[in-house]
């Protein structure tokens, strides 16, 4: 017998609403409600809410939570100054490898908040409370927790409509990568589709009634399946797939989420990195796109035109582009046009540099 998965909050609710429910991570989540192609495009030009509860929610608190939080991540959350603000970071191993991708939080002093990925959750937090062994703080896991993601042009108004005047004047100032705290809840401008949005972690206890407020204001439920391949148009990298433990950030265009500065910050991975800088990546990771039929899927080769030969990471159908787009990773400045090798044939894809689509516009030149 295989264990049994764990179920959100909203897990009724989704049964409810004729979701189709697959395992992912460990839990019992839903690919969509009935058409994932529909939710993609109702994200991209109205509004959706993703239940996304699977993700590991943990507090960081005590006197050294900042010097612990700079030691943990590439990027340095001593930037962050403003109470609510967010940065997207990588956790990485003493070989540069990514441990994780993650977002941080700041409450107030001493009081952090970060959000890791669910496939991740036990070596994140083994990994986090064995750094942690020499500081003066408390890292908890908020198993209390749940969170919603409110995505789409018509997030800002749609949200508001489902929470009070005051609350809904400072949803629509607030900056992306800067939050709130609303007593038990945290809303933040933040979002994994590459629109507009929210995402609001609140108790689970209080999840239903926000989840019933969002579809009665006409937010449409949407699943793993159109968050995948939103995410994919906005260029978003997944953890397990364009990104691993053996791949550095510099390999995988998220160079910029790496703090060089000041240089006696001593963070984990920081001498590797270097020396891959030093060098110069020998990969990168850029996007691919299939004129022709076909569909350009994970772990599909890629030649290129200077004889180098590279692969996958992600791949679907774009509901934006009307065609399979990629991300792949490819030699250190290939450019132009490679070869993927598709039933057994071989087939042009054009190479870009993503994101491929963002807050509904097209951002390549791909002779569309």
């Amino acid at each position: 017998m295989g264990s049994t998965l764990r179920q959100t909050a909203l897990h009724e609710r989704h049964r409810q609403a004729g979701a189709k429910l697959v395992p992912f991570a460990g839990w019992d989540m839903p690919l969509h409600y009935g058409s994932q192609l529909d939710e993609h495009r109702r994200v991209r030009e109205h509004a959706g809410v993703f239940d996304v509860s699977h993700m590991t929610v943990v507090d960081i608190t005590g006197p050294h939570a900042l010097s612990f939080l700079r030691r943990l991540v590439a990027n340095d959350p001593q930037r962050l100054v403003h109470a609510g603000q967010a940065m997207y970071c990588c956790m990485l191993n003493d070989s540069g490898g990514i441990i994780d991708d993650l977002i941080i939080y700041f409450l107030s002093e001493g009081r952090y908040r970060t959000v890791v990925n669910a496939a991740t959750r036990e070596r994140d937090l083994e990994w986090m409370q064995r750094q942690a062994a020499d500081f003066d703080l408390r890292i908890r896991e908020r198993t209390d927790a749940a969170m919603l993601a409110v995505q789409g042009p018509r997030a800002e108004t749609l949200l508001g409509e489902c929470v009070d005047g005051l609350t809904a004047r400072r949803l629509a100032e607030m900056k992306p990568f800067h939050g709130m705290e609303l007593g038990d809840w945290l809303v933040a401008r933040t979002g994994y589709t590459g629109e507009d949005g929210f995402e609001i972690i609140l108790p689970a206890r209080q999840a239903g009634d926000l989840w019933d407020h969002l579809l009665e204001a006409e937010v449409v439920p949407c699943g793993l399946g159109a968050r995948d391949s939103l995410r994919l148009e906005a260029g978003l990298c997944l953890y397990g797939q364009d990104m691993d433990e053996h791949t550095s950030p510099l390999a995988t265009s998220l160079g910029w989420t790496v703090a060089w500065t000041p240089e006696e910050r001593d963070f984990i991975g920081r001498q590797a990195l270097a020396e891959e800088r030093r060098r110069g990546p020998e990969e990168t990771l850029l996007g691919l796109v299939l004129h022709s039929r076909g569909m350009l899927r994970r772990d599909v080769v890629i030649h290129t035109a200077d004889g180098g030969q590279g692969r996958v990471t992600s791949g679907g159908f774009s509901p934006t582009l009307g065609r399979s787009i990629a991300l792949a990773r490819l030699p250190a400045g290939t450019q132009g046009t490679a070869t993927a090798l598709l039933r057994g044939g071989e087939t042009s894809v054009q190479v870009v540099k993503p994101p491929f689509v963002r807050q509904g516009r097209i951002l390549i030149d791909a002779g569309l």
